[in-house]
């Protein structure tokens, strides 16, 4: 994902959960790909911190989006904490909120 319009309405209209690393959005766009976007500000730490931050996240998503409903538009948005802790730990922030979103946005 790409466009600056797709993350505002992932964002807006999708259902959200969060963790204490991350905020996780999902939209149902009735498309026939998934697609993820990632928002990583300059509050997480400098470039190579948000380069790194962003580098596991994509890596965690490529195993997520698979598994997710087709056409679901998957926004990531990590919060300064992501930058202090492990991969796994982040992995599993992930995880658990896309699940409870994906739930969430089943239910409306």
């Amino acid at each position: 994902m790409t466009d600056a319009a797709d993350f505002t309405a992932a964002m807006r209209q999708g259902s959200r959960s969060g963790r204490r690393t991350i905020v996780v959005y999902v939209r149902q766009t009735g498309q026939a790909d998934s697609v993820a976007g990632f928002a990583v500000s300059k509050a997480v730490g400098g470039a190579v911190v948000r380069n790194r931050v962003k580098r596991r996240l994509r890596a965690v998503m490529r195993d997520e989006l698979p598994q997710l409903p087709r056409g679901s538009a998957v926004v990531v948005r990590a919060l300064p904490r992501a930058a202090e802790v492990g991969f796994v730990q982040l992995a599993s922030d992930v995880s658990d909120a896309l699940a409870t979103a994906v739930r969430k946005a089943a239910l409306a």
